[in-house]
């Protein structure tokens, strides 16, 4: 794909990285130096990344193995976390929820705050639906630690259950793919009524593939909107083009692609890279 040429020094907050000699779950696994040049080719400087689903297995092995394949290269590594709480919201959840426990392969408290403290991690990532909720020790950590939690949000776990179960806590929450994955306009509206009642909460824009809902976020809520290209899934160059094809200010897209997400994330900023 020809590079793309655009005017903005464009970080990205969501992107999976997987090692080269490893087979994922499921989606477009491509090696990390090909993955770079990809980010190359879009004009993205800077990029969040953290690990795939590992479902049962325990995250800390295939975080250090995100954080060492970083060096040297332009990605942030973000430290993938899970818990033994059900997301959903039903009776049978509730009822689960009351007699769970954290088991050996949940993250710890004492392990988010060993991730908070070592340099190689700036954040944390969570997809409720695969992961499961965190219980009330870690969220405290997370609230003590204050660094960025991104949450997969859509059908399987909606903005409304982000809110009854996350953003009550004081930790900055941004939510991929407008809460709307998979292209849902209503959930994607929903989340962008939370920023009017939630300071904490942030939208993400991959895999939105609607001008009215982007535009409506960009327009109400400029401070509160982060690209990002949802890559490998997704070619980068796709994300960057829906946002510079909007009918909005050059402002709004700078702080979208750039101002946002280093604000959030300090390690995306340029001053950074070094």
């Amino acid at each position: 794909m020809l590079e793309l040429e655009h005017r903005f020094r464009v970080v990205d907050v969501n992107v999976r990285l997987d090692p080269e000699d490893e087979a994922v779950d499921r989606g477009h696994a491509i090696t990390p130096d090909r993955l770079e040049r990809e980010m190359h080719q879009a004009g993205v400087v800077r990029s969040v990344v953290f690990p795939g689903n590992r479902s049962d297995e325990p995250y800390l092995k295939h975080n250090n193995a995100v954080a060492r394949l970083s060096v040297e290269r332009p990605f942030v590594a973000f430290a993938r976390i899970n818990g033994p709480r059900d997301p959903g919201d039903s009776a049978g959840a509730r009822l689960r929820n009351f007699a769970s426990s954290r088991g050996e392969h949940h993250t710890a408290p004492d392990e988010i705050e060993q991730y908070a403290y070592d340099d190689r991690f700036h954040g944390f990532r969570l997809a409720p639906a695969v992961d499961g909720l965190p219980d009330d020790d870690v969220l405290a950590e997370l609230e003590s630690v204050d660094l960025p939690l991104i949450v997969d949000a859509g059908r399987e776990f909606t903005p409304t259950q982000v809110e009854q179960t996350l953003l009550d806590r004081d930790i900055p929450l941004v939510l991929t793919h407008f809460g709307g994955h998979p292209l849902d306009r209503r959930l994607m509206d929903r989340a962008i009524d939370l920023l009017s009642d939630h300071e904490n909460c942030y939208l993400e824009t991959s895999f939105v593939r609607y001008r009215e809902q982007l535009e409506r976020a960009l327009l109400e809520h400029p401070d509160r909107v982060l690209f990002g290209s949802g890559a490998p899934d997704c070619h980068p160059n796709v994300g960057v083009m829906e946002l510079l094809t909007l009918d909005v200010s050059e402002d709004r897209m700078r702080k979208a692609f750039t101002g946002n997400p280093t604000r959030l994330v300090p390690a995306l900023a340029a001053d950074a890279e070094a």
